[in-house]
């Protein structure tokens, strides 16, 4: 990921979901503690054409309705249905209002306390890529390609993860609002040492397929994390917490029907 020099011990696409171990048709664990929850806040802004004047004759064209959505929820909300009222034929100067799709789009992922300290983790997704940031480049000297901007923001007690390395930190370019090369990732993020000690968060960018993981600590505690999407895009992630003095024996993640998809010891 672009801007991204301090993760933890993998970045955020440094790992394919085809080289996850194992696949099986297990039955998922019952009894685990989720992972973090948050509610849904949606904003709608009503928009109309102008007059038109034909053989004077004005008629009035009205438009839909534009949505910009800020999803502030655990699980993804229901997709947003533009409604749009008809338009005289006679206006054939004047056109309905296009809906207009929010420049930035924000879902959060989960959210809670670790250690005592609050966390939370977003996707933030950017329809163009803002000014300020710039694509970066290949050692060949070619430059990614990309016309959107993918973020994860991750906090810890108040305090961005990465922040050191500017705003545009666990940022990497997309294509459009499908990009598949946005999935198959995880990582373990943190305030020190690279992610590897102190209060930690678990992030997964996974396939298509992934309803929730399982993460199981190394005091037998498990900590269920839910997929969420960021509206209107394929983009989608589930966050955990990991306390401090705490490591990982497995991660274990899940369709709709409970079956066991992957299966991942390689943590710590």
């Amino acid at each position: 990921m672009s801007g991204c020099p301090s993760r933890g011990h993998r970045p955020w696409r440094s790992r394919q979901a085809g080289t996850w171990a194992q696949r099986a048709g297990r039955p998922g664990p019952p009894g685990v503690v989720p992972g973090g929850s948050s509610k849904e806040k949606r904003s709608v802004t009503l928009t109309s054409a102008g007059k038109a004047a034909m053989a004077a004759v004005a008629v009035t064209a009205i438009g839909g309705i534009a949505f910009g959505a800020s999803a502030v929820a655990a699980t993804p909300g229901p997709a947003t249905r533009p409604a749009s009222a008809p338009v005289s034929v006679a206006a054939t100067q004047s056109a309905p209002a296009h809906q207009r799709a929010p420049q930035v789009v924000t879902q959060v992922i989960g959210k809670g306390r670790v250690d005592g300290l609050r966390w939370s983790v977003a996707l933030e997704f950017h329809r163009t890529l803002p000014e300020g940031y710039a694509l970066p480049t290949y050692p060949d000297g070619t430059t990614a390609p990309g016309t959107s901007l993918l973020c994860q923001r991750m906090y810890i007690g108040g305090t961005r993860i990465d922040h050191q390395a500017g705003p545009w930190a666990d940022c990497q370019p997309v294509t459009g609002t499908h990009d598949p090369q946005a999935s198959g990732g995880m990582g373990l993020h943190g305030l020190h040492d690279k992610g590897l000690t102190g209060s930690r968060l678990m992030v997964a960018t996974p396939e298509a397929d992934v309803a929730y993981a399982i993460i199981t600590l190394s005091d037998g505690t498990q900590v269920k994390a839910t997929t969420a999407t960021v509206p209107g895009t394929t983009y989608r992630a589930w966050a955990a917490p990991i306390p401090d003095a705490h490591t990982i024996t497995a991660v274990d993640q899940y369709d709709t029907h409970h079956h066991r998809l992957t299966h991942d010891t390689d943590w710590r």
